[in-house]
């Protein structure tokens, strides 16, 4: 199926470089008309999914055909010619008969129809108005509407999208719509397909609405997919100067400012496979992070986020010392390449200064030129500042060095300029264009979104949470106490909807792509990268082709790249409350699979470690490990055998793992010969001979493949409705299994439901007679529920026993993924410790709540020959107050005693509990405890319980944390977020931005206009983000006793004291955390346990026994003893760990293993006959100084008033 992808990327690829070879000079119109997501508004008609009849006639009418007429490059290019308009002529005008002048690249690919507005696919004529698309609900796409005939351009708010190198690509990739479609009929599972210009737009297929909210930063130049394929992978050193007069200029700092967003955009560029450093010089040359120093490090998310942190550090000083800082650079980069460490291929240094009095050609006589006319090393070199000197030696450095040079003046300029690199880079590609590089495989990446946007989203949604705790503050500071304030809001929190969580959705991707070159024959020898092609592959697509289904219950199947990270794991978790993590994608293969051992936090040992190195480097083989896994949002934890099997997958940088558990993980159940679906449909000739085992409440997993309909000619809302179509299909005569169909899995699922048709039956409603309608209505039971390994989940509601007042989401849209489910998971695990007992559970610090569910689930298993294996699992939930209601009245009663009891539980003098195999409380006297760790309530006995050998603590690693890094708030209303200092970004946008247009009205300089936001690169994490960034989630404080609290109300200052909460901002880090489990004990064994003591003195307040037939324990302490305070157990609660140094400069204190992949074509012996090495803006500021320093000085005002 890989293969597939990579196929349609080649035929992009090859049509885009006979399209762009076939355009000529004179044919680039710059009032070209064209789709711009942007600016699409859809035209389409609001035809819902449940008017299934009129889509389908509106797709069947106008099937699209693969047609490979215009494969050669005499073709593109005729073709070419002929779609283009006379001179003068709008270049959307048609002929009035669209039958008989429609454009060449529809004649032979898609029929005509009538219906053009009605439907996306029959949008045959191309419509006058480029603004308006009919686009609809596409189920391949997310639902998103789009249109499958055409595809949009995005140009980023940093580009000109009428420029004449912009247009010209726009125009002749508009060729390439027929190779989308082409390619969309021959794999139908085809994700987006796009072409990425080198000029920054990015033509994508199928056309869609591009979103701007929350802010659109995106460059299809600065993702991964471009970046990998665009050029080899590259070691990077940059070389900042931090000279005094790096903070001159016509604005104090303005140089310094600009060279640090030239080095945020250079970083922007570098992905996993690259490796980079930054250096400051003056008088010495010194790292940017101390820990990396005389090292390059990977250009990961992590290592990425705190160099461009890190660049708020710098201060300028002293004068510049260029000998000493190009010669540490090239002593390191020849490190390196000497040690084959780093990207062991392409090396380069950035040099960003504003200016340098000599050319330092000694130093690159001893360094860099002992193979000319090929160098070693490549030097680019960003001269910043508007008045600088004489700028010949900086530009004669990057030419004699193969590198390239530009001179930036404005924050505006920076990203466009930056980027001349990477075509650079790519030369010695484009000029062995005989020798293609393998393709590009991504890292997992969320599809549009900017990982520099996590911060902005972080302090938006905390924003929110501010001012909701001023409004409920100063509602109730005249009537409440501080702590009951600080608790109504902490409750009110968590009912309420995260405003900037939940409506933030991912989809996760890695690309497939490959470079486009451009091959146009000119007289002067040059080089030109015209873009990249490429198309996405869910992981949700990846994973589906595991058959996760195949694996069974605590079976998973996972995929590491060439680096050790994570492509797809059960445990990758990267989102936290809705916002995407600042280092999601750099996740090691061995941050998620833990072994039991006794290993310090990253201190891996040596047979995992041995483990990773044979996957990456693709090898075969297997291997058993005894591993810590947690589940339940790592509230709980499985110590167990599991068995790895791993190898690579061919053509890809990526290795599948396939992991099953030890006891059943190697046994599945067949269904029975009389269960085959043949055999049921030809023992009965009824019609919907299949679908009549699927009916009353059920569902299937939404995630698993068991047919998927890859024609856009039906819209199914839901897996279930999708399933009964194919079912109804397969009753007809001349049925055929497809691809698209998992005969296996489907036979399963008939088999289960089968078998299981009774469970549809209505079970709810019992007689007076039935002994079962007492039992139901004594334990308030709403709803009953089974799932089998098939993915099929039944359930049967009690509606007699249902509180109507209380709102409760339906238990198949939270309980529909069977074997994935929570309960499923512990209720088999726990069948191998305790058979045939039950399973109860409740939901987290659940407390007092009037809606708490309990859970109770039981393993089901088939035994042959003396194999088990878990076939399904049974349940049902009930309400926790009746729960509570049977324990007091059992635990006050004396049973079967014939003299009355002196205690009961019902007795101030004892506390009684049950608690779970993992020490949460299931039940208490006091019911604010349910759900809650019983080591918060009673540390001493949990202590003593550990000791004794009743639970067993567990230290277990998240090395996927995301810790709330405080920082010092100077006041309530941080001064970034006053209007006066937002009025001053926007001001010095309007300085830099006024300064740019009023030069290119005078014709001074050649530009591309600035974005409209205020500042491109206001996401880069800046020097005072520290300032934006506010609160962390509160935490709920300490129960106090406020019972006799009299309100007096706040006075202001105690009030912005109480109200206010600490600043944070996300930070990636490692936790630590210890979990429980019950220590199961054989019947001999048992007798010599905890569980047989009895209560003595205060030394032990307390006797536990096992409650048979469940996961449970019950547990009675004595009240009367006082309470030990030095007894504390591990908290289960997530606790930083302290490296003692940053979590990065940890992690790179050892170079892990990883496999090179990537083709290397760093060289090229003809790179020396191209003479295009640079290019700067010609200043000549005169009529616009006295304006700019007029706006600058009201800047400064404002900053020093505020």
């Amino acid at each position: 199926m890989m293969k597939q992808k990579v196929e349609a990327v080649r035929r992009i690829m090859d049509i885009a470089e006979q399209a762009a070879k076939a355009q000529k000079e004179d044919d680039i119109n710059i009032n070209f008309q064209f789709y711009n997501a942007k600016n699409l508004t859809n035209s389409a008609q609001n035809i819902t999914g449940s008017d299934e009849n009129e889509l389908n006639d509106l797709a069947s009418s106008q099937d699209i055909r693969y047609d490979d007429s215009l494969l050669g490059s005499l073709q593109i290019e005729q073709s070419y010619h002929q779609k283009m308009p006379p001179e003068g002529v709008e270049i959307h005008q048609r002929d009035q008969s669209p039958l008989d002048n429609r454009d060449i690249i529809y004649e032979t690919d898609i029929e005509i129809t009538e219906d053009v507005e009605k439907h996306p696919q029959a949008s045959q004529t191309q419509p006058v108005d480029k603004t308006m698309l009919p686009l609809y609900k596409n189920k391949h796409f997310y639902n998103i509407p789009v249109n499958i005939n055409n595809s949009a351009v995005h140009v980023p708010s940093n580009v000109y999208e009428r420029s004449k190198d912009v247009i010209s690509g726009i125009m002749w990739s508009e060729e390439l719509d027929k190779t989308f479609r082409n390619n969309y009929k021959l794999d139908p599972t085809l994700s987006w397909q796009y072409f990425g210009s080198s000029t920054g737009f990015m033509r994508q297929f199928p056309a869609m609405i591009w979103s701007q909210q929350p802010v659109d930063l995106f460059d299809c130049r600065t993702r991964s997919w471009y970046i990998e394929a665009a050029s080899s992978p590259k070691d990077i050193l940059i070389l900042v100067d931090r000279s005094g007069s790096m903070t001159g200029g016509s604005f104090s700092g303005m140089r310094r400012e600009i060279a640090r967003h030239v080095v945020h955009n250079i970083l922007d560029t570098l992905g996993n496979n690259d490796y980079v450093n930054i250096y400051t010089f003056s008088n010495t040359t010194d790292p940017l992070i101390e820990c990396f120093s005389g090292k390059l490090v990977q250009a990961n998310l992590g290592n990425i986020r705190i160099l461009k942190e890190s660049m708020s550090d710098f201060k300028t000083e002293q004068i510049a010392n260029f000998t000493l800082a190009l010669a540490t650079a090239f002593e390191i980069l020849a490190e390196y390449r000497e040690s084959k460490l780093g990207a062991n291929c392409n090396q380069a240094i950035m040099l960003i200064t504003d200016g340098s009095q000599d050319n330092y050609k000694d130093v690159f006589e001893k360094y860099n030129w002992d193979n000319l006319p090929v160098v070693t090393v490549r030097l680019f070199t960003y001269l910043v500042g508007r008045e600088v000197s004489d700028p010949r030696d900086v530009k004669w450095m990057a030419c004699a060095n193969q590198g390239y040079y530009v001179h930036l003046s404005t924050y505006a300029e920076v990203r466009e300029e930056v980027l001349h690199y990477i075509p650079v880079m790519a030369r010695p590609m484009v000029l062995n264009a005989n020798q293609k590089p393998n393709p590009a495989w991504s890292p997992v990446y969320a599809d549009v979104t900017d990982p520099k946007l996590t911060n902005w989203l972080w302090v938006n949604r905390q924003r929110f949470t501010q001012r909701d705790r001023y409004l409920i503050f100063s509602k109730y500071k005249d009537l409440m106490s501080p702590n009951e304030i600080d608790k109504k809001f902490v409750h009110q929190q968590k009912l309420k909807q995260d405003h900037y969580g939940e409506t933030q959705t991912y989809n996760l991707m890695t690309s497939v792509s490959l470079p486009v070159y451009d091959k146009k024959p000119r007289q002067e020898r040059v080089a030109n990268l015209l873009g990249v092609a490429g198309t996405d592959v869910p992981i949700e697509y990846i994973q589906r082709l595991m058959l996760p289904h195949r694996l069974g219950v605590n079976g998973y199947g996972f995929i590491v790249t060439n680096n050790g990270y994570i492509l797809t794991h059960p445990d990758l978790r990267p989102v936290y409350q809705g916002i995407l993590k600042p280092a999601y994608n750099r996740v090691d293969f061995m941050e998620v699979e833990i072994l039991d051992d006794d290993s310090e936090p990253r201190r891996f040992n040596e047979e995992i470690q041995d483990l990773r190195k044979k996957i990456i480097m693709q090898k075969k083989g297997n291997i058993t490990l005894r591993v810590k896994s947690h589940l339940d949002d790592i509230k709980r934890i499985h110590i167990s055998n599991r068995y790895y099997y791993y190898r690579g997958i061919n053509d890809t940088p990526f290795s599948l793992v396939i992991v099953l558990p030890d006891k059943y993980g190697f046994y599945g159940v067949l269904p029975s010969v009389e269960n085959d679906i043949h055999r049921l449909r030809s023992n009965d000739k009824g019609p919907h001979t299949l679908a009549q085992f699927f009916n009353g409440n059920w569902a299937i997993h939404p995630e698993w493949h068991y047919c998927k309909d890859l024609d856009d000619k039906h819209y199914f809302e839901t897996a279930e409705e999708e399933f009964l179509y194919f079912l109804k299909k397969m009753d007809r005569p001349g049925w055929k299994w497809s691809r698209e169909c998992d005969r296996k899995l489907i036979t399963k699922v008939v088999a289960d439901a089968k078998t299981t048709v009774w469970f549809s039956e209505n079970i709810t409603t019992t007689t007076k007679e039935d002994k079962g309608a007492q039992l139901i209505k004594q334990y308030g039971i709403v709803v009953a529920f089974m799932a089998t390994h098939s993915g099929l989940t039944r359930w049967q509601t009690f509606p007699q026993n249902i509180d109507n007042t209380i709102y409760e989401r339906h238990f198949h849209h939270v309980h529909n993924r069977a074997i994935d489910e929570v309960w499923y998971k512990r209720a088999v695990e726990h069948s191998y410790v305790d058979a045939g007992a039950y399973v109860y559970s409740v939901p987290h610090e659940a407390g007092d709540a009037n809606n708490t569910l309990v859970t109770v689930s039981a393993g089901i298993f088939k035994e042959d020959g003396g194999k088990r294996a878990p076939v399904a699992v049974v349940g049902y939930q009930f309400y926790h107050s009746s729960l509570h209601s049977i324990f007091r009245k059992t635990t006050i009663s004396c049973g079967d005693m014939q003299k009355a009891c002196k205690k009961t539980c019902e007795s101030e003098e004892l506390h009684c509990l049950l608690l779970d195999d993992n020490g949460y409380v299931i039940v208490s006297d006091n019911i604010q405890q349910t759900g809650h760790f019983f080591g918060k309530i009673r540390p001493d006995v949990m202590s003593q319980l550990i000791d004794e050998g009743i639970y067993q603590a567990h230290r277990m690693f998240d090395y996927q944390g995301l810790c709330p890094e405080g920082q010092d708030s100077g006041s309530v209303a941080s001064k970034l977020l006053t209007p006066f200092w937002y009025l001053m970004g926007i001001l010095e946008w309007a300085v830099s931005t006024l300064s740019l247009f009023a030069e290119a009205a005078t014709g001074n300089i050649y530009y591309n206009p600035p974005s409209n936001q205020p500042n491109n690169n206001q996401f880069d994490e800046p020097a005072d983000h520290n300032d934006h960034t506010i609160v962390s989630d509160h935490e709920e404080e300490s129960e106090s006793n406020d019972s006799d609290y009299e309100p007096e109300g706040l006075n202001d200052k105690a009030f912005d004291e109480t109200a206010t909460m600490q600043k944070t901002k996300p930070e990636p880090c490692d936790n630590e955390l210890y979990l429980y489990t019950l220590v199961h004990y054989s019947a001999r064994d048992e007798s010599s346990s905890g569980y047989n003591k009895t209560m003595g003195n205060c030394s032990r307040p307390f006797i536990v026994q096992r409650v048979s037939g469940s996961n449970m324990i019950l547990l009675v302490i004595n009240n009367l003893c006082q309470e030990q305070n030095d007894m504390f157990p591990p908290s289960p609660d997530p606790q930083q760990i302290d490296y003692n140094m940053s979590l990065p400069c940890f992690m790179n204190q050892e170079n892990l293993p990883r496999r090179f992949y990537m083709s290397c074509i760093s060289r090229s012996a003809n790179e020396s006959e191209i003479k295009l090495c640079g290019s700067g803006s010609n200043i000549s500021s005169k009529y616009v100084v006295p304006l700019v320093m007029g706006f600058y000085f009201l800047i400064r005002i404002i900053h020093y008033i505020v």
